[in-house]
Order: structure tokens, then C-alpha cells, then sequence
């Protein structure tokens, strides 16, 4: 089966160069030039691999690439960038990214790259974390479901596991309703603000004993939430 790849570049030479080397070695390729364009690229087809640059208009590579994460965790992806910092290196690695090319890069590393995280991709069955539990209750990311604190089982929506993934994640950390807006819904794509609220009261409604008194997704007055579980097991 062809592979498909999704390459984000807003360089013209070195997209169509870049496009031109991964044709010829049989892989069918899908390009954008933008963040924005990148996630709706991403949301229309299926790709096997990502290569993402992070200097990008719009929306930031880093960005798309988080964006990326709150629902995929399995689609390899590899930065190309300028940015050779060490710091920035670490940060791609950290939220998500599988490797890290610095421009100007050699075309055959480029390749050799992109096969070995193809064929590392197809020998893996998960990445990341399918199961977030914490004091008896869990999220059951891959199934879209969450376990209350009576041992209930809900279903719940893409937007709502997207935003329990990013809370998770960032336990501890406050999360300001920009970000989540960004992130999860994209710019230039907002909702009200409300609909970030009516998520957290639902969330309070399956794992918190007291709503009103919230124990673990706390509002945190004129920025956004924070999400806080004093036990966590995650489960690969």
C-alpha cells in the first residue's frame, strides 16, 4: 500500500523539491503552506507520515503540531526547521514530534529519515498514552469514552476527549481558554467561549463529588482551567 505523507513548507523551491524526491521513491504526497491549511489537510485525509516545518504563517509548526497530538498520537511526525537551538530541539521532541531536521538538510537523510519512522511506525501498535486513570476513574482516549466516579461508562465527543487530552496532560499547569481554542478548534474557527465552559461542567458531572467545589478541573477566574489529580497512572 502507497504511503501517504502530508509535507507543510511555505518555501515554494523547497516544497516542490522536497515533493519532487518523495514521488519518485512511491509515496503519494499531500502538501500545505500554512498551519491553518496543514490541520485541514490532516482532518480530510489519512496520512502515514507528517513532515512539518515550524517556521510557518498562520499557525506555527510547534502549534499544529500539539493540535495534532490532543488526537492522533500514533501519525509520525518530523520537523524541518532553521531553528537549531537545543531548547528548540527539546520542545519539538517534547510535544509530540518523532524527529527533528535541520535546514539545509541533505535530500538522502531526508529519506532515510522518513523510511525509518514509516518503518518504525508500522512495527509499533500504539504510541502514547490510550488510558489516563486517576483515583478509580479514567479516560479511555482511543475508545472515546470516560469511566465516572461511580464506575459509569459515557460516551463522549471528539472536541470534549481533545480537551481532556490537552487538561491531562498539562496537569498542574493553568490552560488559558486562547490556547484551547487554538489548539482544538483552530484559528479563525472559535466557538463561544461557552462551549469551553458547558465541556468542564460535564467533566465536573462525571468526576467530581461536589460540583461546585471542584476537586480537579478548577476555573481559574479571567484566564481559563486547570486540571490537578493528585494520583496519576497512565496506562500505555
Amino acid at each position: 500500500m502507497t504511503k501517504r505523507i502530508l509535507l507543510v513548507e511555505d518555501e515554494e523551491r523547497l516544497l516542490e523539491v522536497v515533493k519532487l524526491n518523495l514521488e519518485l521513491e512511491g509515496y503519494a504526497v499531500s502538501t500545505a503552506i500554512n498551519g491553518k491549511q496543514a490541520l485541514e489537510r490532516f482532518h480530510q485525509e489519512r496520512f502515514d507520515l507528517i513532515l512539518l516545518d515550524v517556521m510557518l504563517p498562520q499557525m506555527d509548526g510547534f502549534s499544529v503540531c500539539r493540535s495534532i497530538r490532543l488526537e492522533n498520537r500514533k501519525v509520525p511526525i518530523l520537523f524541518l526547521t532553521a531553528k537549531n537551538s537545543a531548547q528548540d530541539r527539546v520542545m519539538g521532541l517534547k510535544i509530540g514530534g518523532d524527529d527533528y531536521l535541520v535546514k539545509p538538510f541533505d535530500l538522502e537523510e531526508l529519506l532515510l529519515r522518513v523510511q525509518r519512522l514509516l518503518e518504525r511506525a508500522n512495527s509499533e501498535t500504539k504510541v502514547g498514552s490510550s488510558e489516563y486513570a486517576f483515583n478509580g476513574m479514567a479516560i479511555y482516549f482511543d475508545r472515546h469514552q470516560v469511566k465516572d466516579l461511580n464506575g459509569e461508562i459515557h460516551d463522549i465527543g471528539k472536541k470534549e476527549m481533545m480537551l481532556l487530552r490537552l487538561l491531562t496532560e498539562r496537569d498542574g499547569e493553568t490552560v488559558s481558554r486562547e490556547e484551547m481554542l487554538d489548539l482544538i478548534w483552530g484559528i479563525d474557527v472559535y466557538p463561544s467561549t461557552r462551549t469551553i465552559d458547558n465541556f468542564i461542567l460535564n467533566f465536573r458531572k462525571y468526576f467530581e463529588a461536589d460540583a461546585r467545589n471542584p476537586k480537579y478541573f478548577h476555573s481559574i477566574r479571567g484566564v481559563g482551567y486547570r486540571f490537578i489529580s493528585n494520583a496519576v497512572d497512565r496506562v500505555d
